[in-house]
């Protein structure tokens, strides 16, 4: 299941890419010159488009010929993201769309959709939220760190530390002991996935010093000598120390800052 999700993700993510990569990408909302056509003309034709199985290119010129209708377009696009008529790709291509045209007046109503059904749609709301950098959702983005779908999860946490929402580091935080984030191999043991090692990275990043001392003796572990890295990446962010360049002298470092941590 996972890995089918997976690569439904990375066709419609080909999607996003030719959204963001045009000059006009801030998402502040689009500025372009409005054509003739009537609403409701603009919308019918819009729609027909839409239903479609377009391909890359096609969707690059219907995304191009959108925004040239300017707000005409966004009562078809909201047509488009709520009807579970239209294939997801053109669905996902919608949700930008919308915010690339309205910019933050939209995240409102993106909000709503991460909370829908579709996986697809929650991840295109994360993303485009993202791209409005709309830092005021940091409720609704943690709530989403415990979605039921890996890769909305890994979105979730993505708009949260590039958003530096320090305020949701504990959400984060909590994601270590989700049992979803870890997997079963053949031998029985569970084991963690990339996900885990980027909310460790993450806390680092958000310089959650709650953490610290947890981190400190995980660092003396062997069992997470498999994200040694990453602990050592958020311990050097949380406690301004850079551990020593020599890979066999870290632990002892962080097992003196540990000492004086009890101590204090």
């Amino acid at each position: 299941m996972f890995k089918r999700s997976l690569i439904a993700f990375m066709a419609v993510s080909l999607f996003s890419l030719n959204l963001l990569a045009s000059p006009q990408k801030s998402f502040k909302g689009s500025k372009v010159v409005k054509t003739g056509e009537s609403r409701d003309i603009v919308k019918k034709m819009l729609l027909a488009e839409f239903k479609k199985n377009l391909s890359s290119a096609e969707v690059v010129k219907l995304k191009r010929q959108t925004l040239t209708y300017s707000g005409k377009a966004i009562p078809a696009l909201i047509q488009v993201m709520k009807s579970d008529t239209y294939p997801d790709k053109n669905r996902w291509v919608a949700t930008f769309l919308v915010g690339r045209i309205m910019g933050k007046k939209s995240s409102p109503f993106l909000a709503k959709f991460l909370k829908h059904p579709n996986w697809v749609m929650r991840m295109a709301s994360l993303k485009t939220l993202l791209a409005l950098k709309e830092k005021n959702l940091g409720s609704a983005y943690a709530r989403a760190l415990k979605d039921r779908s890996f890769i909305v999860r890994k979105q979730a946490l993505q708009n949260i530390r590039k958003l530096e929402l320090k305020d949701k580091a504990a959400h984060v935080w909590g994601m270590l002991y989700d049992k979803r984030n870890y997997y079963n191999p053949k031998d029985g043991q569970k084991k963690r996935t990339n996900l885990i090692r980027e909310a460790i990275k993450t806390v680092g990043d958000l310089k959650f010093e709650k953490a610290t001392q947890p981190l400190l003796s995980m660092a003396q572990k062997d069992k997470y000598k498999d994200v040694f890295e990453e602990i050592d990446y958020s311990l050097s962010k949380i406690t301004g120390k850079k551990s020593p360049e020599d890979t066999r002298l870290k632990k002892r470092f962080w097992k003196k800052i540990a000492i004086s941590y009890k101590t204090i």
